[in-house]
């Protein structure tokens, strides 16, 4: 719409009016004004849609031929323009009365500037909220600098222990904080210092919050004082701690114990905004980091929704018993209410997420986006919906500088509406307001629906009655046998048992809440299941070990789907079980099922975990814990995904594989920083100059092969090209032995048990000289090595050999190593001899083969003869079939030996087809928690094609 627009004629005759009255004024004031520059900057839509505008122009008749002069009205303020601009004023006032009208006059002059804008459309709506924050913040900082000069002057100056001078520290809350403060809005302070004192040089004692209780006294009537010239800005200090019976001021440990003792769940809603406006905004920041932890929960604190649902309905009863339901606030689908949706995953996972602690509900909307906590077309629908309401909430404030969030119920007040948000009419921007309003309840409701309190009443009422005990024993029994129970009293007494138990009766009022609400769902759960008999003693240990740990109650009970899929893993493997009871915090992992459905891939796992260490920083045990959190997490949700069918064999591996590899990767990384912090990094000389010497990480086994199961263990050997030298630190070492300590650094941050378990089980026997051998070996150790001492079976080995982490050039030096060994002729008989005794003696030491069991993994026609056979294929076919030297793992490696012609393609792909079934297999014995044996029948055909080929090439 046009800055000039057709009015409707009600509206025009108002226009008109005021026009006149104005140029009255200006006559009688011998003022001049160029009234075409006021037609073109918008004068009839302005007068149109506020009154405000119109009212301050004539009674100020210099105010707009010098906002128009000036070219005011076309351009937005940075966010010191109003420090820079006020700053001379307010230090020529002689007293606060002076003070006081400097502040009114200047800040009415600038609400005119950014109403007309506002409402003529020259600003974005992101702008006017920005420039009404900073307008307010420069009004509060300068008034407050001006009053503590003239207090110090006659009552002295508060110090602290060590001398230095203290200030008043002056918190914004709510929109001020997040800069986003709408036209008429109050300015929500909280008022702080320090810490607690005498003033020295006063006229009579005074302690400091005396001191600075006055100075802010003296401030808010500066600024909330209605005058002649009216007001700076209402102030409202109800947010602080107490509230309306608490304390003016607080003295900063004061304050931080408040919090922790008695803070409640709306103050940490409102401290997400709160952010240091004026007085000492360093110590500010240092108050708000000391209450970070009150306000982000290291866990996801799914109980902060129950309590924005509990405050919004306390809000909703209010809007109507006071008829405020055209309240675009606090009525439904308005401002209010997209809010709480943001602020809600901002409280549930602000202690995880750092970029969800944004003071700035857009850019926590970012965030959310950025997280994929709501769909794209979800938060970008918010975002514009957000903005339509805070420029509809700034339209209906500025037609009279009133603070007010109501839709006028009259013509003319509404017909002002469609011209500030330049619709054609009333009609049309009703329809807006209505769809806007609407889409912004649905994702409110979806957000914070409360599934605990949907079915209680009706199908959940004989589940709730069950757990609490309120059924007779026959009823109880048929309850029981109705969730598929055969053994039923058995589970009766075990949740009898845990209802009695010492742990439930010392719960708090709120978590024996949580808890009764949460059993009914889960005994829900239960009945959905195949097998409940064994899947209930693995899901009341799991309720168990979350008993008086609310958050983890209140993610279950606020996210029923999560339920389900922890009942349905548990049900489907005693590991998972295992896992999420001795690891409560993986249940964060089930909340969303998209993360089910696609594990994460290398590069993506890299940014999650460079993510979770970041803000951890020099910390290395708070470093070692995130990485054990992470691998849980991360192998949790590929096991999630194999048993719900969502990954197949290989990629399950790939995924534990490429977990593993990153985990590595950060280990090695963190590893190296320690040392070289302490030290310096490695430096050497060689012929082509100065060298910086590089380690690496070499997998073998099922790393190398890219196949690791969910309880494989990590083979290891670490590789350096050091050579000759030292370190270049304060404290300098020889290379050799910067390496060796590199080694053991990683192995301890590998291996060690912290509260959050150990990561890897490592072996490195398979390096040079095995056990007896050093950790780390150069590259040219371990080339010479292989060449002149290494075993047959240590070549064998080496087939499924890769570097996994760290230098490329020494991982590249490997590879040429390993190429050149097993790319070396040997005597086809004696290979044959090596490897098939080598097999025969590992066979009766370790296969569990019996008469009814068949040993998966070394039983004969088992998977390591497979291994084996293609092992003994590349080591007696590579010299001339270099294809061979390309893959580690054997899948590959049995269609590279069909590609090639060297076996028959059928035997090669049986062998694959028999390798992937020995293998997902195996997987799911892991998850549940059996041995590697299976009925000797089970694969009686696959060991007898095994068996056979394997006569055929090494029998």
């Amino acid at each position: 719409m046009d800055s000039n627009v057709a009015l409707p004629p009600a509206l025009a005759e108002r226009v008109e009016t005021r026009r006149e009255q104005l140029r009255e004024r200006l006559r009688e004031a011998g003022v001049s004004l160029d009234w075409r520059a006021a037609e073109a900057a918008g004068l009839p839509r302005a007068f149109a849609a506020s009154e405000f505008i119109a009212q301050a122009c004539i009674a100020e008749p210099e105010l707009l031929p010098s906002l128009l002069e000036r070219g005011d009205l076309d351009e937005a303020r940075s966010d010191d323009f109003h420090a820079r601009t006020l700053t001379p004023l307010v230090e020529a006032a002689r007293d606060e009365a002076e003070l006081g009208r400097v502040l009114r006059r200047y800040r009415r002059r600038e609400m005119v500037r950014i109403a007309w804008r506002e409402v003529t459309g020259r600003a974005e709506e992101v702008q006017t909220l920005r420039e009404l924050s900073a307008l307010a913040e420069a009004c509060i900082d300068l008034g407050l600098a001006r009053l503590s000069a003239w207090q110090a002057r006659e009552l002295g100056q508060p110090v602290d222990a060590d001398g230095r001078p203290l200030s008043l520290v002056v918190l914004g809350m709510g929109k001020l904080g997040g800069r986003e403060l709408n036209f008429s809005s109050d300015v929500d302070l909280i008022f702080a210092y320090r810490e607690e004192g005498e003033v020295d040089g006063a006229p009579r004692p005074l302690t400091h919050g005396q001191y600075f209780t006055r100075l802010a006294q003296r401030l808010v009537n500066l600024l909330d004082r209605p005058t002649e010239d009216g007001f700076v800005f209402r102030v409202d200090t109800r947010l602080r701690p107490f509230g309306d019976a608490g304390q003016l001021v607080l003295a900063f440990d004061a304050m931080e114990d408040y919090y922790q003792t008695h803070g409640r769940e709306w103050e940490r809603y409102a401290l997400v905004k709160a952010r240091p406006v004026a007085g000492d905004r360093a110590a500010g920041e240092a108050l708000l980091a000391r209450l970070r932890p009150f306000v982000y929960r290291r866990y996801l604190d799914y109980g902060a929704i129950a309590a924005l649902r509990d405050l919004k309905a306390l809000i909703e009863r209010e809007a109507r018993r006071r008829k405020r339901l055209d309240d675009v606030k606090l009525g439904p689908g308005g401002i209010r209410e997209i809010e709480f949706v943001v602020q809600v995953f901002q409280l549930i996972r602000g202690g995880r997420e750092t970029r969800l602690q944004t003071r700035s509900l857009l850019a926590a909307l970012e965030a959310i986006d950025e997280l994929g906590l709501m769909p794209p077309y979800q938060v970008r629908a918010l975002r514009e919906d957000y903005l339509f309401l805070r420029r509809l909430e700034n339209a209906i404030q500025a037609q009279e500088d009133r603070q007010t969030h109501r839709i006028p119920g009259e013509g003319l007040g509404r017909e002002r509406l469609a011209v500030a948000l330049g619709t054609p009419d009333w009609p049309s921007l009703a329809d807006r307001i209505e769809r806007v309003r609407a889409r912004v309840r649905g994702v409110f409701e979806q957000v914070f629906r409360a599934p605990q309190t949907e079915t209680t009443e009706d199908a959940d009422q004989p589940l709730r009655d069950l757990w609490l005990g309120l059924l007779e024993a026959d009823e109880a029994r048929l309850a029981a046998a109705g969730l598929g129970l055969h053994r039923p009293a058995d589970f009766l007494a075990a949740l009898e048992t845990l209802r009695a138990s010492a742990r439930v009766r010392a719960l708090s009022a709120r978590g024996r809440e949580r808890l009764d609400a949460l059993m009914p769902l889960l005994l829900g759960a239960l009945g959905q299941v195949e097998d409940a008999d064994a899947t209930w003693p693995r899901v009341l240990r799991l309720v168990e070990s979350i008993l008086g740990r609310t958050p983890y109650l209140d993610l279950l009970v606020e996210n029923p789907l999560a339920l389900s899929q922890v009942v349905r893993l548990c049900a489907a493997s005693p590991w998972v079980a295992e896992e999420l009871a001795a690891h409560p915090l993986l249940l964060d992992e089930l909340v969303d099922p998209r993360r089910l459905r696609e594990p994460l891939e290398k590069d993506a796992l890299r940014r999650e975990l460079a993510r979770l260490l970041e803000p951890v920083g020099d910390d290395e045990e708070a470093a070692m814990d995130r990485l054990r959190q992470f691998k849980r997490a991360q192998v949790l949700r590929v096991a999630a995904a194999d048993l719900l069918g969502h990954a197949p064999l290989p990629r399950v591996s790939d995924y534990l594989t490429a977990i593993a590899e990153v985990v590595l990767e950060a280990a090695l990384e963190r590893a190296w920083r320690y040392l070289a912090a302490r030290h310096g990094a490695p430096r050497g000389e060689t012929d082509a100059g100065p060298h910086r010497p590089g380690f690496a990480i070499i997998g073998y086994g099922k790393l190398g092969g890219i196949e690791l199961g969910y309880g494989s263990d990590l083979d290891l050997v670490f590789l350096h090209d050091g050579g000759k030298g030292e370190t270049d630190g304060p404290r300098p070492i020889d290379n050799g032995l910067f390496f060796a300590r590199l080694a053991q650094r990683l192995m301890h941050i590998l291996t060690a048990y912290t509260p959050a378990g150990r990561l890897y089980e490592v072996d490195t026997r398979l390096r040079p000289s095995g056990a007896a051998g050093v950790l780390v070996s150069s590259v040219a150790a371990f080339a010479r090595y292989q060449r002149e001492s290494a075993w047959t079976w240590e070549h064998q080995a080496l087939v499924r050999a890769r570097p996994v982490a760290g230098s490329a050039r020494v991982g590249e030096a490997f590879l040429a190593v390993r190429a050149e060994v097993l790319g070396r002729r040997r005597d086809a008989e004696t290979l044959r001899l090596e490897v098939a005794d080598m097999r025969a003696r590992m066979r009766e030491n370790l296969s569990r083969d019996d008469a009814e069991h068949f040993d998966l993994k070394q039983g004969r026609g088992g998977l390591v003869d497979i291994e084996f056979l293609v092992q003994y294929a590349v080591l007696r076919w590579s010299c001339d079939h270099p294809a061979l030297l390309r893959w580690t793992d054997n899948l590959r490696l049995l269609e590279t030996l069909a590609d090639e012609g060297l076996w028959p393609r059928a035997d090669a792909e049986d062998l694959a087809a028999i390798y992937r079934r020995y293998r997902s297999r195996l997987h799911h014995l892991t998850l549940q928690q059996r041995p590697a044996r299976v009925p000797a029948d089970e694969f009686a055909a696959e060991r007898e094609r095994v068996t056979a080929l394997w006569d055929r090439w090494l029998g």
